[in-house]
Protein backbone atom coordinates (compact mmCIF):
# COMPACT_ATOMS: atom_id res chain seq x y z
CA UNK A 1 0.00 0.00 0.00
CA UNK A 2 1.51 3.41 -0.97
CA UNK A 3 2.64 5.54 1.99
CA UNK A 4 0.44 8.40 0.75
CA UNK A 5 -2.65 6.32 1.53
CA UNK A 6 -1.49 5.98 5.14
CA UNK A 7 -0.90 9.75 5.30
CA UNK A 8 -4.49 10.27 4.19
CA UNK A 9 -5.56 7.86 6.94
CA UNK A 10 -3.61 9.98 9.46
CA UNK A 11 -5.43 13.09 8.31
CA UNK A 12 -8.76 11.28 8.58
CA UNK A 13 -7.85 10.56 12.21
CA UNK A 14 -8.02 14.31 12.91
CA UNK A 15 -11.20 14.74 10.87
CA UNK A 16 -12.90 11.79 12.54
CA UNK A 17 -11.93 12.91 16.02
CA UNK A 18 -13.61 16.26 15.42
CA UNK A 19 -16.69 14.74 13.80
CA UNK A 20 -17.45 12.23 16.54
CA UNK A 21 -15.93 13.64 19.72
CA UNK A 22 -19.11 15.56 20.55
CA UNK A 23 -20.72 12.24 21.44
CA UNK A 24 -18.57 12.27 24.58
CA UNK A 25 -18.87 16.02 25.16
CA UNK A 26 -22.63 16.56 24.94
CA UNK A 27 -23.22 16.82 28.67
CA UNK A 28 -20.43 19.29 29.64
CA UNK A 29 -21.04 21.30 26.45
CA UNK A 30 -24.79 21.48 27.07
CA UNK A 31 -24.18 22.65 30.65
CA UNK A 32 -21.66 25.31 29.57
CA UNK A 33 -23.78 26.61 26.67
CA UNK A 34 -27.02 26.32 28.68
CA UNK A 35 -28.79 24.20 26.05
CA UNK A 36 -30.58 20.84 26.18
CA UNK A 37 -28.99 17.52 25.25
CA UNK A 38 -31.00 17.30 21.99
CA UNK A 39 -29.89 20.86 21.12
CA UNK A 40 -26.27 19.91 21.77
CA UNK A 41 -26.86 16.80 19.65
CA UNK A 42 -27.81 19.08 16.75
CA UNK A 43 -24.14 20.09 16.60
CA UNK A 44 -23.50 16.55 15.33
CA UNK A 45 -26.16 17.12 12.69
CA UNK A 46 -24.66 20.53 11.84
CA UNK A 47 -21.37 18.88 11.01
CA UNK A 48 -23.15 16.24 8.96
CA UNK A 49 -25.18 18.85 7.05
CA UNK A 50 -21.95 20.62 6.14
CA UNK A 51 -20.55 17.30 4.90
CA UNK A 52 -23.66 16.58 2.80
CA UNK A 53 -23.57 20.00 1.13
CA UNK A 54 -19.81 20.34 0.95
CA UNK A 55 -18.86 17.00 -0.58
CA UNK A 56 -20.50 17.38 -4.01
CA UNK A 57 -20.05 21.16 -4.21
CA UNK A 58 -16.36 21.12 -3.37
CA UNK A 59 -15.76 18.05 -5.52
CA UNK A 60 -17.29 19.88 -8.49
CA UNK A 61 -15.53 23.18 -7.72
CA UNK A 62 -12.09 21.55 -7.42
CA UNK A 63 -12.51 19.03 -10.25
CA UNK A 64 -9.76 20.58 -12.39
CA UNK A 65 -7.46 21.68 -9.57
CA UNK A 66 -4.35 19.72 -8.51
CA UNK A 67 -5.55 17.25 -5.93
CA UNK A 68 -2.62 17.67 -3.53
CA UNK A 69 -3.07 21.47 -3.46
CA UNK A 70 -6.78 20.98 -2.83
CA UNK A 71 -6.11 18.61 0.07
CA UNK A 72 -3.68 21.08 1.66
CA UNK A 73 -6.11 24.00 1.40
CA UNK A 74 -9.04 22.03 2.80
CA UNK A 75 -7.07 20.66 5.73
CA UNK A 76 -5.87 24.19 6.60
CA UNK A 77 -9.46 25.51 6.60
CA UNK A 78 -10.55 22.57 8.73
CA UNK A 79 -7.86 23.35 11.33
CA UNK A 80 -8.93 26.99 11.48
CA UNK A 81 -12.51 25.82 12.01
CA UNK A 82 -11.39 23.91 15.09
CA UNK A 83 -9.75 27.06 16.46
CA UNK A 84 -12.98 28.99 15.87
CA UNK A 85 -14.90 26.28 17.75
CA UNK A 86 -12.52 26.44 20.67
CA UNK A 87 -13.00 30.21 20.92
CA UNK A 88 -16.77 30.23 20.24
CA UNK A 89 -18.52 32.64 22.65
CA UNK A 90 -22.02 31.27 21.97
CA UNK A 91 -23.92 28.24 20.73
CA UNK A 92 -24.64 29.99 17.41
CA UNK A 93 -20.97 30.66 16.71
CA UNK A 94 -20.07 27.10 17.65
CA UNK A 95 -22.80 25.82 15.32
CA UNK A 96 -21.42 27.92 12.45
CA UNK A 97 -17.85 26.75 13.11
CA UNK A 98 -19.02 23.15 12.90
CA UNK A 99 -20.62 23.77 9.50
CA UNK A 100 -17.48 25.45 8.13
CA UNK A 101 -15.26 22.67 9.46
CA UNK A 102 -17.59 20.12 7.94
CA UNK A 103 -17.44 21.76 4.50
CA UNK A 104 -13.65 21.43 4.53
CA UNK A 105 -13.86 17.92 5.93
CA UNK A 106 -16.28 16.88 3.19
CA UNK A 107 -14.04 18.19 0.45
CA UNK A 108 -11.03 16.43 1.95
CA UNK A 109 -12.90 13.12 2.16
CA UNK A 110 -14.12 13.35 -1.44
CA UNK A 111 -10.77 14.31 -2.95
CA UNK A 112 -8.78 12.11 -0.56
CA UNK A 113 -10.86 9.04 -1.43
CA UNK A 114 -10.33 9.67 -5.14
CA UNK A 115 -6.57 10.00 -4.54
CA UNK A 116 -6.46 6.82 -2.45
CA UNK A 117 -8.22 4.64 -5.03
CA UNK A 118 -6.15 6.15 -7.86
CA UNK A 119 -2.94 4.97 -6.16
CA UNK A 120 -3.92 1.27 -6.06
CA UNK A 121 -5.24 -1.37 -8.50
CA UNK A 122 -9.00 -1.78 -8.93
CA UNK A 123 -8.84 -5.05 -6.96
CA UNK A 124 -7.43 -3.21 -3.91
CA UNK A 125 -9.94 -0.37 -3.66
CA UNK A 126 -11.62 -1.72 -0.54
CA UNK A 127 -8.21 -2.17 1.10
CA UNK A 128 -7.24 1.43 0.32
CA UNK A 129 -10.54 2.69 1.70
CA UNK A 130 -10.04 0.48 4.76
CA UNK A 131 -6.78 2.32 5.47
CA UNK A 132 -8.56 5.67 5.32
CA UNK A 133 -11.41 4.33 7.42
CA UNK A 134 -8.79 2.92 9.78
CA UNK A 135 -7.97 6.53 10.62
CA UNK A 136 -11.61 6.95 11.52
CA UNK A 137 -11.56 3.81 13.64
CA UNK A 138 -8.45 4.93 15.52
CA UNK A 139 -10.15 8.29 16.05
CA UNK A 140 -12.92 6.39 17.82
CA UNK A 141 -10.40 4.38 19.86
CA UNK A 142 -8.11 7.23 20.87
CA UNK A 143 -9.37 10.60 19.67
CA UNK A 144 -13.01 10.47 20.76
CA UNK A 145 -12.34 9.04 24.25
CA UNK A 146 -9.43 11.46 24.70
CA UNK A 147 -11.74 14.31 23.73
CA UNK A 148 -14.29 13.12 26.30
CA UNK A 149 -11.55 12.88 28.93
CA UNK A 150 -10.29 16.36 28.12
CA UNK A 151 -13.85 17.66 28.26
CA UNK A 152 -14.33 16.24 31.74
CA UNK A 153 -11.04 17.51 33.18
CA UNK A 154 -10.00 20.56 31.14
CA UNK A 155 -13.26 21.75 29.59
CA UNK A 156 -14.79 20.81 26.25
CA UNK A 157 -12.91 23.62 24.47
CA UNK A 158 -9.61 21.86 25.12
CA UNK A 159 -10.77 19.02 22.85
CA UNK A 160 -11.13 21.48 19.97
CA UNK A 161 -7.62 22.82 20.57
CA UNK A 162 -6.30 19.26 20.52
CA UNK A 163 -7.94 18.55 17.16
CA UNK A 164 -6.49 21.78 15.76
CA UNK A 165 -3.04 20.47 16.70
CA UNK A 166 -3.80 17.09 15.08
CA UNK A 167 -4.86 18.92 11.92
CA UNK A 168 -1.48 20.65 11.78
CA UNK A 169 0.28 17.28 11.99
CA UNK A 170 -1.90 15.89 9.19
CA UNK A 171 -1.25 18.97 7.08
CA UNK A 172 2.50 18.49 7.43
CA UNK A 173 2.16 14.87 6.35
CA UNK A 174 0.14 15.75 3.23
CA UNK A 175 2.64 18.45 2.25
CA UNK A 176 5.59 16.11 2.68
CA UNK A 177 4.33 12.74 1.44
CA UNK A 178 1.28 12.93 -0.82
CA UNK A 179 2.56 13.08 -4.43
CA UNK A 180 1.93 16.26 -6.39
CA UNK A 181 -0.29 15.69 -9.41
CA UNK A 182 -1.53 17.88 -12.21
CA UNK A 183 -5.10 17.52 -13.43
CA UNK A 184 -5.46 15.69 -16.77
CA UNK A 185 -5.69 17.86 -19.87
CA UNK A 186 -7.21 17.49 -23.33
CA UNK A 187 -9.54 14.56 -23.85
CA UNK A 188 -8.68 13.18 -20.40
CA UNK A 189 -9.59 16.39 -18.59
CA UNK A 190 -12.37 15.86 -16.03
CA UNK A 191 -15.71 17.26 -17.14
CA UNK A 192 -18.51 17.96 -14.72
CA UNK A 193 -21.22 16.98 -17.21
CA UNK A 194 -19.56 13.59 -17.76
CA UNK A 195 -19.22 12.96 -14.04
CA UNK A 196 -22.82 14.02 -13.36
CA UNK A 197 -23.97 11.31 -15.76
CA UNK A 198 -23.44 8.73 -13.01
CA UNK A 199 -26.67 9.92 -11.38
CA UNK A 200 -28.64 8.34 -14.24
CA UNK A 201 -27.57 4.94 -12.88
CA UNK A 202 -30.11 3.53 -10.43
CA UNK A 203 -27.39 1.43 -8.79
CA UNK A 204 -25.71 4.68 -7.74
CA UNK A 205 -28.94 5.76 -6.02
CA UNK A 206 -29.31 2.37 -4.35
CA UNK A 207 -25.73 2.57 -3.11
CA UNK A 208 -26.43 6.06 -1.80
CA UNK A 209 -29.62 4.94 -0.04
CA UNK A 210 -27.94 1.92 1.57
CA UNK A 211 -25.03 4.00 2.81
CA UNK A 212 -27.30 6.73 4.18
CA UNK A 213 -29.62 4.29 5.96
CA UNK A 214 -26.71 2.38 7.48
CA UNK A 215 -25.10 5.59 8.73
CA UNK A 216 -28.43 6.86 10.09
CA UNK A 217 -28.86 3.64 12.05
CA UNK A 218 -25.40 3.81 13.60
CA UNK A 219 -25.34 7.51 14.45
CA UNK A 220 -28.95 7.68 15.59
CA UNK A 221 -27.71 5.59 18.51
CA UNK A 222 -24.05 6.62 18.74
CA UNK A 223 -24.86 10.33 19.07
CA UNK A 224 -26.75 9.58 22.30
CA UNK A 225 -24.63 6.69 23.53
CA UNK A 226 -23.13 8.68 26.43
CA UNK A 227 -26.47 9.68 28.03
CA UNK A 228 -27.84 6.17 27.37
CA UNK A 229 -24.92 4.70 29.30
CA UNK A 230 -25.25 7.10 32.22
CA UNK A 231 -29.02 7.64 32.47
CA UNK A 232 -30.34 4.22 31.36
CA UNK A 233 -27.54 1.72 31.98
CA UNK A 234 -26.51 3.45 35.22
CA UNK A 235 -22.80 3.92 34.47
CA UNK A 236 -20.89 6.81 35.98
CA UNK A 237 -19.97 9.61 33.58
CA UNK A 238 -16.28 8.78 34.11
CA UNK A 239 -16.90 5.45 32.32
CA UNK A 240 -18.00 7.09 29.07
CA UNK A 241 -14.47 7.58 27.59
CA UNK A 242 -13.71 3.90 28.25
CA UNK A 243 -16.85 2.70 26.49
CA UNK A 244 -16.20 5.04 23.56
CA UNK A 245 -12.69 3.60 23.33
CA UNK A 246 -14.13 0.07 23.30
CA UNK A 247 -16.50 1.10 20.50
CA UNK A 248 -13.42 2.36 18.66
CA UNK A 249 -11.60 -0.94 19.21
CA UNK A 250 -14.61 -2.70 17.72
CA UNK A 251 -14.56 -0.25 14.80
CA UNK A 252 -10.87 -0.95 14.12
CA UNK A 253 -11.49 -4.71 14.19
CA UNK A 254 -14.46 -4.27 11.87
CA UNK A 255 -12.47 -2.11 9.44
CA UNK A 256 -9.70 -4.73 9.30
CA UNK A 257 -12.22 -7.51 8.64
CA UNK A 258 -14.11 -5.51 6.02
CA UNK A 259 -10.91 -4.44 4.26
CA UNK A 260 -9.80 -8.06 3.94
CA UNK A 261 -13.02 -9.60 2.66
CA UNK A 262 -14.96 -6.83 0.90
CA UNK A 263 -13.08 -6.90 -2.42
CA UNK A 264 -13.87 -10.61 -2.86
CA UNK A 265 -17.30 -10.72 -1.15
CA UNK A 266 -18.82 -7.28 -1.59
CA UNK A 267 -22.51 -8.02 -1.13
CA UNK A 268 -21.83 -10.69 1.49
CA UNK A 269 -19.93 -8.12 3.55
CA UNK A 270 -22.78 -5.64 3.21
CA UNK A 271 -25.43 -8.18 4.20
CA UNK A 272 -23.40 -9.48 7.14
CA UNK A 273 -22.32 -6.09 8.48
CA UNK A 274 -25.65 -4.29 8.19
CA UNK A 275 -27.58 -7.30 9.48
CA UNK A 276 -25.25 -7.59 12.48
CA UNK A 277 -25.72 -3.86 13.17
CA UNK A 278 -29.51 -4.30 13.18
CA UNK A 279 -29.20 -7.24 15.59
CA UNK A 280 -26.83 -5.36 17.92
CA UNK A 281 -29.14 -2.35 18.03
CA UNK A 282 -32.21 -4.47 18.76
CA UNK A 283 -30.37 -6.31 21.53
CA UNK A 284 -29.19 -2.99 22.95
CA UNK A 285 -32.79 -1.78 23.07
CA UNK A 286 -33.75 -4.91 24.99
CA UNK A 287 -30.79 -4.83 27.41
CA UNK A 288 -30.18 -1.08 27.79
CA UNK A 289 -30.72 -1.19 31.57
CA UNK A 290 -27.81 -3.63 31.98
CA UNK A 291 -24.46 -1.85 31.95
CA UNK A 292 -22.51 -4.95 30.88
CA UNK A 293 -24.92 -5.77 28.06
CA UNK A 294 -25.00 -2.15 26.85
CA UNK A 295 -21.20 -2.06 26.68
CA UNK A 296 -21.05 -5.39 24.84
CA UNK A 297 -23.62 -4.27 22.26
CA UNK A 298 -21.78 -0.96 21.75
CA UNK A 299 -18.61 -2.91 20.91
CA UNK A 300 -20.50 -5.26 18.57
CA UNK A 301 -22.06 -2.26 16.83
CA UNK A 302 -18.59 -0.80 16.27
CA UNK A 303 -17.39 -4.06 14.67
CA UNK A 304 -20.46 -4.50 12.47
CA UNK A 305 -20.79 -0.89 11.32
CA UNK A 306 -17.15 -0.46 10.34
CA UNK A 307 -16.86 -3.90 8.72
CA UNK A 308 -19.50 -2.65 6.30
CA UNK A 309 -17.84 0.68 5.47
CA UNK A 310 -15.08 -0.51 3.07
CA UNK A 311 -17.69 -2.47 1.09
CA UNK A 312 -20.06 0.52 0.89
CA UNK A 313 -17.24 2.76 -0.34
CA UNK A 314 -15.96 0.21 -2.86
CA UNK A 315 -19.50 -0.40 -4.14
CA UNK A 316 -19.97 3.27 -4.94
CA UNK A 317 -16.65 3.45 -6.80
CA UNK A 318 -17.58 0.30 -8.74
CA UNK A 319 -20.96 1.61 -9.93
CA UNK A 320 -19.65 5.16 -10.55
CA UNK A 321 -16.19 4.30 -11.84
CA UNK A 322 -16.35 6.83 -14.67
CA UNK A 323 -16.56 9.67 -12.12
CA UNK A 324 -14.13 8.90 -9.27
CA UNK A 325 -14.23 12.37 -7.69
CA UNK A 326 -18.02 12.54 -7.59
CA UNK A 327 -18.12 8.89 -6.50
CA UNK A 328 -16.10 9.82 -3.43
CA UNK A 329 -18.22 12.92 -2.90
CA UNK A 330 -21.44 10.95 -3.23
CA UNK A 331 -20.30 8.38 -0.68
CA UNK A 332 -19.30 11.14 1.72
CA UNK A 333 -22.63 12.90 1.23
CA UNK A 334 -24.54 9.64 1.70
CA UNK A 335 -22.77 8.82 4.96
CA UNK A 336 -23.52 12.27 6.25
CA UNK A 337 -27.13 12.33 5.13
CA UNK A 338 -27.40 9.42 7.54
CA UNK A 339 -25.33 11.25 10.14
CA UNK A 340 -27.74 14.19 9.86
CA UNK A 341 -31.02 12.30 9.84
CA UNK A 342 -30.03 9.74 12.48
CA UNK A 343 -29.27 12.16 15.36
CA UNK A 344 -32.25 14.32 14.38
CA UNK A 345 -34.64 11.36 14.53
CA UNK A 346 -33.04 10.22 17.77
CA UNK A 347 -33.54 13.69 19.23
CA UNK A 348 -37.23 13.59 18.27
CA UNK A 349 -37.63 10.28 20.09
CA UNK A 350 -35.91 11.66 23.20
CA UNK A 351 -37.90 14.90 23.04
CA UNK A 352 -41.12 12.87 22.88
CA UNK A 353 -40.17 11.27 26.20
CA UNK A 354 -39.86 7.72 24.86
CA UNK A 355 -36.40 7.19 26.35
CA UNK A 356 -33.02 6.07 25.05
CA UNK A 357 -34.00 2.39 24.44
CA UNK A 358 -36.54 3.68 21.90
CA UNK A 359 -33.67 5.36 20.05
CA UNK A 360 -32.01 1.95 19.72
CA UNK A 361 -35.25 0.45 18.35
CA UNK A 362 -35.48 3.24 15.78
CA UNK A 363 -31.85 2.66 14.78
CA UNK A 364 -32.50 -1.09 14.37
CA UNK A 365 -35.41 -0.26 12.04
CA UNK A 366 -33.20 1.98 9.90
CA UNK A 367 -30.59 -0.78 9.61
CA UNK A 368 -33.29 -3.23 8.53
CA UNK A 369 -34.27 -0.85 5.73
CA UNK A 370 -30.61 -0.77 4.65
CA UNK A 371 -30.65 -4.58 4.39
CA UNK A 372 -33.66 -4.20 2.09
CA UNK A 373 -31.95 -1.75 -0.27
CA UNK A 374 -28.91 -4.03 -0.34
CA UNK A 375 -31.15 -6.91 -1.43
CA UNK A 376 -32.61 -4.82 -4.27
CA UNK A 377 -29.13 -3.76 -5.44
CA UNK A 378 -27.88 -7.35 -5.29
CA UNK A 379 -30.84 -8.60 -7.35
CA UNK A 380 -30.32 -5.92 -10.01
CA UNK A 381 -26.59 -6.70 -10.06
CA UNK A 382 -27.25 -10.42 -10.62
CA UNK A 383 -29.74 -9.55 -13.37
CA UNK A 384 -27.23 -7.31 -15.12
CA UNK A 385 -24.54 -9.99 -14.90
CA UNK A 386 -26.92 -12.59 -16.33
CA UNK A 387 -27.85 -10.24 -19.19
CA UNK A 388 -24.19 -9.71 -20.06
CA UNK A 389 -23.61 -13.47 -20.15
CA UNK A 390 -26.62 -13.99 -22.44
CA UNK A 391 -25.50 -11.20 -24.77
CA UNK A 392 -21.96 -12.55 -24.86
CA UNK A 393 -23.22 -16.08 -25.59
CA UNK A 394 -25.54 -14.82 -28.34
CA UNK A 395 -22.68 -12.90 -29.88
CA UNK A 396 -20.47 -15.98 -29.87
CA UNK A 397 -23.24 -18.13 -31.43
CA UNK A 398 -23.88 -15.53 -34.10
CA UNK A 399 -20.19 -15.40 -34.99
CA UNK A 400 -20.01 -19.18 -35.24
CA UNK A 401 -23.12 -19.29 -37.43
CA UNK A 402 -21.79 -16.63 -39.78
CA UNK A 403 -18.43 -18.35 -40.21
CA UNK A 404 -19.80 -21.87 -40.63
CA UNK A 405 -20.68 -21.62 -44.38
CA UNK A 406 -17.29 -20.13 -45.15
CA UNK A 407 -15.62 -23.02 -43.33
CA UNK A 408 -17.65 -25.61 -45.26
CA UNK A 409 -16.68 -24.05 -48.60
CA UNK A 410 -13.05 -24.35 -47.70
Amino acid sequence: MPVAVYVLGLSVFALGTSEFMLSGLLQPLARDMDVSIPQAGLLVSAFAIGMVVGAPLLAAATLRLPRRTTLIALLAVFGLGQVAGALAPSYGVLFASRVVSALACAGFWAVGAAVAVSLVPVTARAKAMAVMLGGLSIANIAGVPAGALLGQHAGWRSAFWAVAALSAVGLAGVVALVPATQPPTGEDAPRLRKELAIYRNRQVWLALATTALNAAAVFCLFSYLAPLLTETAGLKESWVPTVLALFGVGALIGTAIGGRIADAHLFGTMYGGIGASAAALALLALTAHSAAAAIAMAVLLGVAAFATSPALNARMFNVAGAAPTLAGATTTAAFNIGNTVGPWLGGLVIGAGWGYPAVAWLAAGLATLAVGTTAIASRLHRGAEASRIVVASAGASSTAHETAPESSVR
